[in-house]
């Protein structure tokens, strides 16, 4: 592919017609590939939406500059320049791209590479990684100097100790609750209300919530901002504007909720 995520409005698009991206659905190994890996890199002009698809290859995923999500099921990755996405031959995603994301991606072929997980999963982006990533884009390697490379990218790529990902509840109770925050994730309504306007107990609500994502409310409720301020923080906005436009009252807050997500502060995600 390209990067992927669920629908427009889930991924995080800031209004307006968005681009929208059709590409074919292959099984894993369907079409032979003469290449171990080969590189692509674009400067997303639009807002674009990356229909569901898969490729016969293995594809890793990052941003140069800039952040975007795909989405596998119920799973949406945020992709940076420091995580990025492995994602499997096969597997089919969709996703999303903000305008002026700098996208960049690497088919592997399956012949060559076996996979380094059954399902997506996250990929850390090192500066090692990244540098050996670019040499594979020259024209001017050798057959050599190219197979040397691609072993040495092979040697460092393994699934990350963290990895931004939420999962989205899919039950039609918790759909009210799903639409309201990722449309405004800002909304500070408590779960009492929901239970109250969903006609249902609080209890039922949290167990509904671990059930379907591993977290509370509370915690996937964070998840959800985080998601979205890492897009906001991508594009240059100031921590205490996002800060408010994700609904925490002081960057303090922020910070520390930040932080638990992703392993590290909101200054530090925006200066990598």
């Amino acid at each position: 592919m390209r990067p992927t995520g669920a629908a427009p409005r889930a991924a995080g698009a800031q209004g307006g017609a968005a681009e929208r991206r059709r590409l074919p659905s292959y099984a894993a190994g369907e079409i032979e590939v003469p290449f171990v890996a080969l590189p692509s890199a674009e400067v997303i002009p639009r807002d674009t939406f990356w229909e569901e698809h898969s490729h016969p290859t293995h594809e890793l995923l990052w941003n140069q500059r800039g952040s975007s999500s795909v989405t596998v099921g119920a799973r949406v990755w945020t992709i940076t320049p420091v995580l990025g996405l492995w994602i499997p031959a096969g597997a089919p995603h969709s996703g999303w791209t903000p305008a002026g994301t700098w996208h960049r991606a690497v088919q592997f072929g399956i012949h060559a590479v076996p996979s380094i997980s059954e399902r997506p999963v996250a990929v850390g982006i090192t500066r090692l990684l990244r540098l050996l990533l670019d040499r594979l884009g020259a024209e001017d390697l050798t057959p050599s100097e190219r197979a040397r490379t691609e072993a040495m990218v092979l040697d460092l790529l393994a699934p990350a100790e963290n990895e931004l990902l939420l999962r989205i509840p899919e039950s039609p109770l918790l759909a009210p609750i799903v639409e309201a925050v990722r449309a405004d994730p800002a909304d500070g309504t408590p779960l009492a209300v929901w239970a109250e306007r969903l006609g249902v107990s609080t209890r039922t609500l949290t167990r509904a919530f671990h059930a379907e994502t591993g977290l509370g409310f509370s915690r996937w409720l964070a998840a959800a901002r985080v998601q979205q301020a890492i897009g906001m923080l991508a594009r240059g906005e100031g921590i205490e504007e996002v800060a408010e436009s994700v609904g925490y009252h002081s960057a303090s807050a922020f910070g520390a909720a930040f932080r638990r997500v992703t392993g590290m502060s909101p200054a530090r995600f925006r200066d990598q």
